[in-house]
């Protein structure tokens, strides 16, 4: 595996790219399976109840408005056998009253419970969302080298999303329904035994069907959002690269790669509409049987004189009703289960293990700057090993040059000297204080990272620098841009310090991203220093406004330089050549030349063209 992995500035999320390339997302294309329905509730409802007020106060709504809906049919009965068979005018008039407020208090009941829905909806996914966001950063770097950034903000959007509208629509009508369910039995047995008994028979048909339905709709869900994330993975991977998409002239690759994955999608969302849409006709079907029986069976007892046309009126619209909440119901299983497929994703999410200290790691305070790595083993990959058997030390302000071919194991010892990684064999140690007992964040903060491909945010300049220590004033700020050599340019800019960067700050030239990082680097005022290529993708005559800007951060530092351009580290203290994950040379450049091995051979092919 090749150890060019991301690392990081302090301005820099935690983001990386997957190892092994291929393509985006490609480990989602497993069958999904079905998860734990009973635990994804209940946890759900461990947010729920922080609204328990709110919940019990749109339940008395729901439940008030659910027995005001419950009266039409009654009342419609009341007023066949009461005045309309007696011609009673006046009081089918004040019965008509009575029924249009029941109506009028049942709408603005089902108006003020989804009203308090949405309220209690937005504070319950605000509440996960932040839950899910703080738990992302604590998360190890490994995390989000191993997923689609895509996939990760899917689960903060979209799938947060679909719990949200659940709540906030379909909740409250779940509960109104099964409640009026209930409410439709009992008075169908207080009104008539034998025709609510035949009223039911359909029952256990609709609930069968429902379960049925239910479970393949779930797994279809699933697949849905899962393809839903890959899509998203390869729409921010392909605006991030899109230069290089052009560049290499792959537009019409990209939009295959595309249209793969979009098909995918669109096969997973037609597998789960199809068993969604069986359920609004079966129900119907059902429905349209179980008021057939009702009407059949009330006109035979009508007949013999058993149930009045009033009954039966009241029976047959009810036995409508009955049928109507449990299609609803039915319906709202089928959002259920995508608010569920997306509940388990954002919980496996908050399930990973977060980044933690050792439970007696000591806080660091102060760092002098010795370095020693001692017998360090490791790899991404348990199996396939990156660094063997890494010694070296470094005094306090020295400057430590790593040299070798790409993929030899240098930007990985960075990523181990911040424990971006812990190292798997040997130790790590700063000021003989074995990093493995230090607070992770406490030695991030003592280690400054100047990269090759900087991480600028969009944001404004002045917050872009001040990124390196947040409670920085402005004159801090520009006195750091000024040390960095990034003062003038920044005046050219439209708004000086003031002007707003686009997205990873691609309306800066290289060099002045650099600067800037340079700049940020020194506000936080790092004990040690490492530089990644810092100066390999800038023209010569920027370099030199780098090159003076790295003297003045790296003075009084411990520096770690990764470097390309071997002319750049002809004055450091130590310059260790890194082949296959091993030293197999050190010393210092003049030394290291007069050996005429490999750093040598680096050294003159540089100049001669030669390829290693």
């Amino acid at each position: 595996m090749s150890e060019t992995r991301r690392i990081h500035t302090q301005a820099a999320p935690p983001l990386g790219f997957r190892p092994g390339g291929g393509p985006p997302m490609a480990f989602l294309q497993d069958a999904p399976k079905s998860k734990d329905t009973r635990g994804t509730l209940r946890r759900l409802w461990g947010y729920l109840r922080q609204q328990r007020a709110m919940l019990l106060t749109v339940a008395l709504i729901v439940s008030l408005t659910a027995v005001i809906d419950l009266l039409g049919p009654y009342l419609m009965g009341v007023a066949l056998d009461r005045y309309i068979s007696k011609g009673d005018l006046s009081g089918l008039l004040r019965l008509l009253g009575w029924m249009a407020l029941t109506y009028l208090f049942a709408a603005a009941g089902t108006w003020l419970q989804t009203y308090l829905m949405a309220g209690i909806a937005q504070r319950v996914v605000r509440a996960m969302r932040a839950n899910l966001f703080a738990h992302l950063q604590t998360l190890p770097l490994r995390y989000f080298d191993q997923r689609a950034h895509g996939d990760i903000m899917s689960r903060l959007t979209n799938d947060v999303e679909n719990i949200s509208n659940v709540l906030a629509t379909n909740a409250s009508q779940l509960i109104a329904n099964v409640l009026g369910v209930v409410g439709v039995i009992i008075i169908m047995f207080m009104l008539n035994v034998p025709l609510a008994v035949v009223s039911l028979v359909v029952m256990p048909l609709t609930v069968l069907l429902t379960r049925a339905i239910a479970k393949r709709t779930r797994v279809g869900f699933r697949a849905t959002q899962q393809h839903l994330g890959e899509l998203n993975g390869i729409i921010e991977e392909t605006i991030t690269g899109e230069h290089v998409v052009q560049a290499f002239a792959r537009e019409a690759a990209t939009t295959e790669q595309f249209s793969v994955v979009n098909r995918r999608l669109q096969q997973a969302a037609l597998r789960a509409r199809i068993f969604t849409s069986f359920m609004g006709p079966l129900m119907n079907m059902v429905n349209n049987l179980g008021l057939t029986i009702v009407a059949c069976v009330g006109g035979w007892l009508a007949v013999a004189a058993l149930a009045t046309v009033g009954e039966i009126a009241t029976f047959i619209n009810y036995a409508n009703r009955l049928g109507r909440p449990l299609n609803m119901i039915a319906q709202l299983f089928t959002s259920i289960q995508s608010a569920l497929a997306g509940a388990e994703r954002v919980f496996e999410t908050l399930d990973e293990l977060a980044e933690r200290d050792a439970p007696d790691a000591q806080p660091v305070l102060h760092i002098n700057g010795a370095v020693r790595l001692e017998d360090v083993s490791f790899g991404y990959d348990a199996n396939v090993p990156v660094l063997q058997h890494i010694s070296l030390a470094a005094s306090p302000g020295q400057m430590i040059a790593l040299v070798g071919p790409t993929g030899a194991g240098k930007t990985t010892i960075a990523n181990l000297l911040t424990r971006f990684y812990d190292i798997h064999q040997g130790a790590i140690c700063i000021d003989d204080v074995n990093i493995a007992a230090m607070r992770k964040d406490d030695l991030r903060r003592k280690v400054g990272l100047v990269l090759q491909d900087n991480f600028l945010f969009a944001a404004t300049v002045m917050e872009n620098i001040r990124y390196g220590r947040l409670e920085a004033n402005d004159e801090e700020v520009i006195g750091a841009a000024k040390l960095a050599n990034a003062d003038v340019f920044i005046h050219r800019l439209p708004r000086g310090y003031q002007t707003m960067l686009t997205e990873r700050g691609s309306n800066l030239s290289q060099g002045q991203r650099q600067l800037l990082a340079i700049a940020r680097a020194i506000l936080a005022d790092p004990e040690i220093l490492i530089l990644d290529e810092a100066t390999s993708n800038i023209d010569t005559r920027t370099e030199k406004h780098v090159q003076e800007a790295l003297l003045r951060l790296m003075a009084g530092r411990t520096s770690f330089v990764i470097a390309h351009r071997l002319s750049t580290i002809r004055d450091a203290d130590q310059v260790l050549v890194i082949r296959r994950g091993e030293i197999i040379e050190r010393g210092t450049h003049e030394g290291l030349l007069a050996q005429q091995g490999f750093y040598h051979h680096l050294y003159m092919s540089q100049f001669k063209g030669q390829e290693i």
